[in-house]
């Protein structure tokens, strides 16, 4: 389905880029939540897939992604709790900083990033499939950009 058929016939160019912006995000989300379930992960909370994917994908820490997920403390702490106790991640006191935790994928968790990570490939196939390669670069391109406004943003406050 196009970008036009998804907004009722609406021309692409007239849709607000937060509005696209919502919509689009849809496509990795229902493909990340449906092959979870297929696999037995249907317990995985609504943030879990950014934190297990991420924590395999890119190698970054627990903590750090949860901070990115732009959430309240008190939920960060819910969302690992409950990825701990669904077995997904161990945490452990940081040696290094005894204040911290040290959150690691348990083989439940790693098994989960692989489906994650296989459903993202397949929506990425399928967009390849429907815009060029040079558009598929200047929608990254975009989308970097709308990073560094809001990096810049958050700055100045």
């Amino acid at each position: 389905m196009s970008g036009s058929q998804a907004h009722g016939g609406a021309d692409p160019g007239a849709t607000s880029i937060p509005a696209l912006l919502r919509h689009a995000r849809g496509s990795y989300g229902d493909a990340i939540r449906t092959e979870l379930a297929r696999a037995g992960f249907d317990d995985m909370p609504r943030n879990g897939p950014y934190v297990v994917g991420g924590m395999a994908g890119r190698g970054g820490s627990g903590a750090d992604l949860v901070r990115e997920l732009g959430i309240s403390k008190q939920a960060a702490s819910q969302l690992v709790d409950t990825l701990v106790i669904r077995g997904y991640l161990t945490r452990e006191v940081d040696p290094a900083d005894r204040r911290r935790q040290a959150l690691d994928l348990t083989e439940r968790g790693r098994a989960a990033a692989d489906v994650v990570a296989a459903a993202i490939r397949e929506v990425d196939h399928e967009l390849a499939d429907l815009v060029s390669a040079a558009e598929l670069a200047g929608l990254r391109a975009g989308l970097m950009a709308l990073i560094t406004i809001r990096d810049r943003r958050l700055s100045q406050e």
